[in-house]
């Protein structure tokens, strides 16, 4: 069969085929017929130059030679199957936008991609209703600033593996994977994900954690993926006998996890998504930290891409989960990378096990918390303070706190606990005006250690001179009362600004 007859056979398949019609064949026309033909779409082709129509028919495209200004080219258009898209990317301006024109005349279903050739097209085509306006000089800068992104990328995860791979060797040949006390999905997933990437370069590693994994859904994440752990107790002995120990999902050593502060202590990796407030002590071999994700889970799934390390069903449900969390189900500071990161992941993680996950039965211990932060509740205005008395869980302070966000009326949410001898405050906000993260530095960061996001916030702080009381009834309204004026008097000052 000729090319001529091929192509005559390819344009007879039924006149009611969808299209993707590009008008004008330069450089960029090219290029963008090759890319549609690569995802299997119908593509017509309608330049003004004879013997550039005649190559691509050769090259077996659909094309024929019109003026794209002309009406009557499109309605031969039409005559030839259903635009679904039209690209216009001639180098003719006052041509592109008469082709606009007629486009939006006779096929006014029809998406509209078109080339701005000068600064001033660019407000025309919009305000000829134009989809998509390229600019040639934004895409090469956004492009070639993706690329450098990338690269940088691949260089950062080229350089972890390196680094964990240099202790192969070595006697002490383990790495200590250690997440933030009482660690959250996203702590968890990431760990597991440099764990895989440890395993990928021949070195074994341990995840470890101190405190207690108390939220329901987190001990329900755990048992169902099957996920090992070990729980230190004793931090200065568990630490020893590792090559290398890593921070995940947390940037201060020894600021919410077993780490030995600077500059006694020693850790050669930081991977985060979170600024640290005192960064002054922040140090490590490889650093990683990228506020610009939403979840740590993001950051490491981009690691495991760039080095193509086969990411199982077990661990892509795991980062899923971790980034789905952390950004509260995408509707909190979620950023391209991590819906990027969640589609890549959602093809191989398992439906059924997220599904387990994500809705366990509340437990009884949980009910009582969640029922005492209702009893004790006191509500300023669109603020909502209460405290849940002495609570051997701390997670369940958080979980109060994100149950009762949801009460009508209420904006910001304080829980107030006692677990053992220290005071833990949770915080909780949906108004834009506020930054709980910051309200809580400035409220309680010169009693004990707190921050957060703009929208979830944490605070522990050490009894003091309460610790002597007996009765924890009087210590909890005590603490109660100090705490809801403090906070109180920042937010009135953060508000007024």
């Amino acid at each position: 069969m000729t090319t001529e007859e091929s192509n005559s056979k390819r344009k007879t398949k039924g006149k009611g085929r969808a299209l993707q019609v590009i008008f004008g064949c330069g450089r960029i026309g090219y290029a963008v017929a090759k890319e549609l033909i690569g995802q299997g779409l119908d593509v017509l082709i309608v330049d003004i130059d004879e013997k550039k129509v005649e190559l691509l028919k050769e090259e077996d495209f659909i094309a024929f030679v019109g003026d794209i200004s002309d009406p009557e080219v499109t309605s031969k258009v039409v005559s030839e199957g259903v635009p679904e898209a039209v690209f216009i990317v001639s180098n003719n301006s006052e041509g592109n936008k008469k082709a606009v024109n007629n486009i939006k005349e006779h096929i006014p279903h029809a998406r509209l991609v078109v080339r701005a050739i000068d600064p001033e097209d660019k407000e025309d085509l919009k305000g000829l209703g134009v989809d998509v306006v390229l600019t040639i000089p934004d895409i090469a800068a956004r492009t070639a600033i993706g690329q450098l992104e990338s690269v940088k990328s691949l260089q950062k995860a080229k350089e972890l593996a390196t680094m964990i791979e240099e202790i192969k060797d070595k006697e002490d040949g383990k790495l200590g994977i250690v997440v933030h006390d009482s660690p959250d999905p996203d702590a968890i997933a990431s760990a597991l994900a440099l764990r895989q990437i440890a395993k990928h370069v021949g070195v074994s590693s341990d995840i470890l954690y101190r405190g207690e994994i108390g939220h329901h859904v987190n001990r329900a994440f755990v048992n169902i993926l099957g996920i090992e752990m070990i729980q230190i107790e004793h931090e200065d002995d568990d630490l020893k006998g590792y090559g290398k120990l890593a921070l995940v999902d947390a940037t201060v050593p020894g600021v919410h996890n077993p780490l030995s502060p600077p500059p006694e202590g020693k850790v050669h990796i930081i991977i985060d998504h979170h600024t640290a407030n005192n960064k002054e002590k922040v140090a490590a071999d490889f650093l990683e930290v990228q506020p610009d994700s939403g979840a740590t889970s993001t950051i490491m799934t981009r690691y495991l891409q760039e080095l193509g390390i086969p990411v199982d069903k077990v661990l892509a449900t795991a980062l899923l989960h971790g980034i789905r969390t952390d950004t509260g189900g995408f509707k909190r500071e979620t950023h391209p990378s991590d819906f990027s990161a969640a589609a890549f992941l959602h093809l191989k993680a398992d439906k059924d096990l997220l599904e387990q996950i994500e809705t366990p039965p509340m437990s009884t211990e949980m009910l009582n918390v969640v029922g005492n932060a209702i009893l004790h509740k006191k509500i300023k205005g669109s603020y909502l303070i209460t405290n849940v008395g002495e609570v051997a869980n701390l997670d369940a302070i958080p979980q109060a706190a994100d149950y009762l966000l949801n009460l009508e009326g209420i904006s910001t949410v304080v829980v107030i606990g006692l677990v053992e001898d220290m005071i833990c405050v949770s915080g909780r906000s949906k108004d834009i005006r506020v930054n709980i993260g910051d309200a809580f530095v400035r409220s309680f960061g010169d009693l004990g250690s707190a921050g957060g996001h703009a929208s979830m916030s944490a605070a522990q702080i050490p009894l003091g001179i309460f610790k002597g009381l007996k009765d924890k009834d009087t210590i909890i309204q005590l603490v109660e009362d100090a705490v809801s004026k403090r906070f109180l008097s920042v937010m009135k000052e953060e508000m007024s600004e």
